[in-house]
């Protein structure tokens, strides 16, 4: 495993982030994901494999996600060994400073922690002042229940905004944006990504694998989550013909490589300056995939191949405003 620091900070993080979306009770969000006793295998064998890094929210499956990940985690690991990142948005008054006090002491005793490594807002919240959300974060680092802070999918002048803020009043700024980003999503090249760099904040990219359509050669899956997941179809199907020629590309060059196409779309965002992308992992195998990915290395053709057949999308990620009270899973297929 390799290791990079996260934005301008000290923590050091694995160059693979497993993401805990896919563990909780089934059914409190979506329909696929593991029991706490598959989750823990999971999460074990990340350990093993060298990840200390670790991506959850408490909106994932009514807080069993951070729940099934603390418990793995004091079973098998010291605390100071892990980086662990949670989230706040998804729950009731946003990212009011009275919602984030609540919240991320939920977000703590369901982990079984006393601090969080990084603390995420999982959006941009339309009817809170910025400078009421940046000071509130502020000063949980200033308690010592945050160590970092980070941002989620927004738009590009929106987090350049709260930088700002947080900037001129001396608050803690964003050291890491986790935001849509694969071969079939980016839209945030344009503006978000810039910015990004620019301020020296890390990437740590949601959904690298376009929701597995970069792993397989074909469109559909008849796995539990390809059958149920109406979110991927909500963020993909609208273009799969566009899309279905850059999916042929992956397997192209994974046949040339002679690896699994998950290698050649994770070494892709290795080759874009991608810190950590977020993989989902509902089986040992994926885990391996993705540790064998940093082994792979793309040439500048092969990746300028990989781009050629892209075209603008819809936009998938940022919100043009705050979601109703209680929604959760966002650009689902109805």
């Amino acid at each position: 495993m390799e290791y990079t620091k996260l934005g301008n900070t000290d923590i050091e993080v694995s160059r693979i982030c497993l993401g805990c979306m896919s563990f909780g009770k089934a059914g409190t969000m979506h329909d696929w994901t593991l029991d706490e006793s598959e989750s823990e295998k999971i999460i074990r064998h990340a350990l093993d494999n060298g990840i200390n890094f670790f991506d959850t929210a408490n909106g994932y499956s009514k807080g069993t996600s951070e729940e099934y990940l603390g418990r793995a985690l004091r079973n098998n690991v010291a605390r100071d060994r892990v980086v662990i990142s949670s989230k706040v948005y998804f729950n009731e008054g946003r990212l009011k400073r009275s919602a984030i006090m609540r919240e991320i002491d939920g977000t703590l005793k369901r982990l079984g922690t006393d601090y969080l490594d990084l603390y995420i807002i999982h959006r941009f919240d339309y009817e809170t002042p910025v400078e009421e959300t940046m000071e509130a974060l502020n000063d949980l680092v200033k308690a010592g229940k945050v160590r970092a802070l980070g941002a989620s999918a927004m738009y590009g002048y929106q987090f350049h905004n709260m930088q700002i803020v947080a900037r001129d009043n001396g608050f803690a700024q964003f050291q890491a944006m986790e935001n849509h980003y694969n071969l079939l999503y980016r839209e945030d090249e344009r503006e978000l990504i810039p910015i990004c760099r620019q301020m020296g904040v890390s990437l740590m990219p949601y959904s690298p694998l376009a929701g597995g359509h970069l792993a397989r050669p074909t469109w559909e899956s008849n796995t539990l989550r390809g059958r149920t997941d109406n979110v991927v179809r909500g963020k993909y199907d609208r273009m799969e013909k566009q899309d279905m020629g850059i999916v042929s590309r992956v397997s192209e060059l994974a046949e040339k490589h002679g690896c699994r196409m998950s290698e050649i779309a994770l070494a892709w965002h290795r080759a874009k300056g991608v810190a950590a992308p977020i993989i989902g992992a509902t089986k040992e195998r994926y885990i391996d995939d993705a540790v064998k990915s940093l082994d792979v290395s793309l040439s500048g053709s092969e990746v300028a191949y990989l781009e050629e057949l892209y075209v603008p999308h819809p936009v998938v990620g940022a919100i043009d405003r705050d979601p109703e009270p209680g929604v959760v899973l966002l650009d689902e297929k109805k």
